[in-house]
């Protein structure tokens, strides 16, 4: 037994409870949850609604976004934005991204988690919730955590078919198609910030100083 079941035997134990439940009984449980409220509005009601809030709200957490029609324009709509902003034109991104024609935009992509020193990180998303304008990314074997934690720029593709409504339906789509959570599931509004200083809110504390979201689709 490892230290991490002894403690959650003696929680159990205390508690009046036997052997942890199964997903076989984890799962009826949860189906049969009811939603508590959740917010209307016609934006719910079309995908360019979804897309819309998404924008907005992404906008307003500091992140920016444009929109282009297929992953084809992806490497030199990336390359715009660094050159633009007088960026490194090094990155890393999920091996999942690696076939993308990032040599012939200008950007030299290695497909590899971050180490540390790398400035940008190129990823893409499990989902996005419009109404909150948040990324949820899952942890993995080809979904590096670092890349999207450790660079000062983070880049994330979002292909427009993912972007769900709620942060519910993120969660009901996580179990529908991978049946159980990863390791880490990483929520990411806009850039990291803090306001313990002072008060006064600072970009890129403890994460990206920068977030820039290319919706494809």
């Amino acid at each position: 037994m490892s230290s991490r079941d002894l403690i959650l035997s003696r929680i159990r134990a205390s508690i009046g409870r036997g052997a942890p439940a199964d997903g076989a009984v984890l799962a009826p449980h949860l189906a049969a949850r009811t939603r508590g409220p959740a917010p209307g509005g016609a934006w719910r009601d079309s995908r360019e609604g979804l897309l819309q809030r998404f924008t907005e709200r992404a906008t307003a957490l500091a992140s920016t976004v444009e929109r282009v029609p297929s992953w084809a324009e992806v490497p030199a709509a990336a390359a715009a934005y660094l050159i633009a902003r007088e960026l490194p034109t090094r990155a890393v991104c999920w091996p999942s991204l690696a076939d993308q024609a990032w040599a012939g935009a200008g950007l030299q992509v290695e497909a590899r988690p971050s180490r540390g020193d790398d400035l940008v990180g190129i990823t893409s998303t499990f989902c996005a919730v419009a109404d909150t304008g948040t990324l949820m990314l899952l942890s993995g074997a080809d979904t590096h955590a670092a890349t999207s934690l450790l660079p000062e720029t983070h880049i994330a593709v979002v292909p427009v078919e993912r972007v769900v409504p709620l942060m519910e339906d993120g969660f009901a789509l996580l179990r529908a198609e991978k049946g159980e959570a990863p390791r880490a599931v990483n929520f990411v509004s806009g850039p990291s910030r803090t306001a313990d200083i002072e008060q006064t809110v600072t970009l890129g504390a403890h994460g990206p100083y920068r977030v820039h979201l290319i919706l494809v689709g």
